[in-house]
């Protein structure tokens, strides 16, 4: 009782306003001095904050009202981040909780409440896994080339069809030494040779337990990159998880601007690097006067005009370790600093030597859609450090920094479900769902006190304990209360009386057939136990099989529905044997 109590506690002291900095840029950190200034910043504008604090990597200051919240927020923001366009610091509207500091010190720590409690946007995004396929083969193709020239085997051409790679040569012999080498360096490719005329051709493709790894890695990148996005947000407990195989789920409770969010989440930026076709074809084909030549591919620049790129990809959007916004010194243009990881510096040496007074193409693809940032000629040999700058403004070299450090995504996604909750319809629904489970427990112990008498005020304690239990349980695991779950809380509560029934009704057997009450309450209770396991393992195997199967609120009800069960046989049976032992162990009648 006294535990179950204590971890229950914080959820009463419920959630206070505040606003989180944290840093933007990662040479940034926070310290004693920036917490100083966000002091001073409140004091200047007169507003006073419950409690300022340097927490792990942000800084929160809790308010008493909303009001003072947006105040304090865009007071804070203008001081910490005086050029809006390049801001230093996340300033963000966040809910922290109320709990005193030494039952902090217990860890113990409210529920989180989900978006349909607290208010804000689920997004539903659908994962291109073909696309993700069709990227690795075009990489693929590009190695292959690469590790056949280096092993000096001749081949009349190697291209890409969909995701199928097509070598060929001119004799079988020669075929049969360039499969050895690719079933060696590889394996993810199963190989078929086939006569074609005087030619042989290899077909490679990728096999299908290789294709559903690249498909997972596909998924837990664009999660991952997920997650690094929304913390540039600076959302709290944001929910991001699989759903199927080729869907993500992302719910942001508390955000309130959710047009920054959507713009950011649905935003798919993957940078690649590619060299520019110089050849009299590719010029041709820039003007529109002749056809695009075998191997490359048409993109537009930002001024409308085209230039034609090699479809190698000399390096992806994976290899980059860092993307800061700033500004040319030469010309005073915004620009990207980029700096990319030892392999892909290694690539970058190696084909700027290879490839001097030639021009080089940064694309970037959005929403499916390639655009070239830039094209510049390469100057001298690039290594770990190198920029892009362009015709872009001071707002799209830092978002673009921000998408290209938050990483690239393996996959594009498109947003096919979208649902915004106000934290008003939020408030409505805590103050439902709290009433639908006190009119519950209310109902349920007037039918108990009246049937049963005092039995019936010993099974209604055992069941507020299991009410206060079930809430801690939550508590200390760090559940995240849904609405489905807070109608699982009602559900439990007419299921959980059910054990105390079963005691109650083979007590008064006892006694009718002329036990003691302690010989009555002792048959009563061990008799009972046999079918109370039974009765709950089996609504249990159903929560289960909605916890393994089922989904979003599915899911959130069953963790409610199979916590409370279990609660439930530990307070209908354990709890209340003890208080009745108490109340009758001593007594002659019953």
């Amino acid at each position: 009782l006294v535990v179950g109590a204590l971890y229950a506690l914080p959820n009463v002291f419920g959630e206070a306003p505040a606003v989180q900095v944290s840093a933007a840029k990662p040479n940034l950190k926070l310290d004693a001095a920036t917490l100083s200034r966000v002091e001073d910043t409140l004091k200047a504008v007169g507003i006073t904050a419950d409690a300022v604090a340097l927490e792990g990597a942000s800084i929160k200051a809790r308010f008493g009202s909303t009001d003072v919240q947006l105040k304090a927020k865009d007071a804070i923001q203008k001081a910490l981040n005086p050029n809006a366009n390049d801001p230093s610091y996340v300033v963000a509207l966040n809910l922290l909780s109320r709990s005193p500091a030494w039952l902090t010190a217990l860890h113990a720590s409210p529920m989180y409440l989900g978006l349909d409690l607290r208010g804000g946007v689920h997004f539903m995004l659908q994962v291109d896994m073909q696309a993700a396929l069709t990227k690795r083969a075009e990489s693929l193709t590009g190695d292959i080339r690469t590790t056949l020239r280096e092993k000096n085997v001749r081949h009349s051409g190697v291209s890409r069809n969909g995701q199928n790679i097509e070598v060929r040569f001119r004799d079988a012999a020669t075929a049969e030494a360039a499969r050895r080498i690719i079933q060696e360096q590889f394996s993810e490719l199963a190989t078929n040779e086939s006569a074609e005329g005087a030619e042989v051709k290899m077909l490679a493709t990728i096999q299908p337990v290789a294709a559903r790894k690249i498909q997972e890695q596909a998924l837990k990148q664009n999660i991952t990159t997920l997650h690094n996005r929304i913390n540039e947000l600076g959302v709290a407990e944001p929910v991001i998880q699989q759903q199927g195989l080729d869907r993500i789920v992302v719910q942001l409770p508390g955000i309130q601007d959710v047009a920054r969010a959507k713009d950011l989440i649905g935003r798919t930026a993957t940078l690649e690097l590619r060299l520019v076709d110089d050849s009299v074809a590719a010029r041709d084909a820039e003007t529109g006067a002749g056809a695009v030549p075998f191997g490359s591919e048409r993109f537009l620049e930002r001024d409308g005009r085209a230039v034609i790129v090699k479809k190698q990809v000399i390096l992806a959007g994976d290899s980059l370790t860092d993307a800061q916004p700033g500004f040319d010194s030469q010309t005073q243009q915004p620009k990207v600093d980029l700096t990319v990881d030892a392999k892909g510096g290694r690539i970058m040496r190696d084909v700027s030597r290879e490839n001097l007074k030639k021009r080089m193409a940064i694309v970037l693809f959005e929403k499916g859609r390639g655009e070239v940032l830039t094209a510049p000629v390469i100057q001298g040999e690039l290594g770990n450090r190198f920029q892009i700058s362009g015709s872009m403004s001071v707002v799209e070299a830092n978002d673009l920094a921000l998408l290209l450090r938050a990483g690239s995504l393996a996959a594009p996604m498109d947003i096919i479900e979208e649902r915004s909750i106000g934290p008003s319809l939020g408030a409505e629904n805590i103050a439902k769902g709290f009433n639908s489970v006190t009119w519950g427990f209310v109902a349920v112990a007037i039918f108990m006190c009246a049937y049963y008498m005092l039995f019936g005020v010993i099974s209604s304690v055992s069941l507020a304990f299991n009410l206060l239990l079930l809430v801690a349980v939550l508590s200390m695991l760090q559940a995240t209360l849904t609405l489905p779950g807070m109608a699982a809380m009602a559900l439990v509560l007419g299921m959980a009386i059910d054990a105390n029934v079963l005691i109650n009704e083979r007590v008064r057997e006892e006694l009718r057939n002329g036990a003691s009450p302690q010989a009555a309450i002792h048959a009563g209770y061990d008799r009972a136990w046999a079918t109370i396991i039974d009765s709950n393992v089996t609504t249990l195997i159903a929560g289960l099989a909605l916890l393994a199967f089922g989904s979003g609120p599915v899911r959130g009800f069953a963790v409610v529905h199979c916590l409370g069960i279990l609660t439930s046989m530990f307070s209908g049976v354990f709890f209340s044997r003890g208080v009745v032992n108490l109340w009758y162990g001593r007594q002659k009648k019953l």
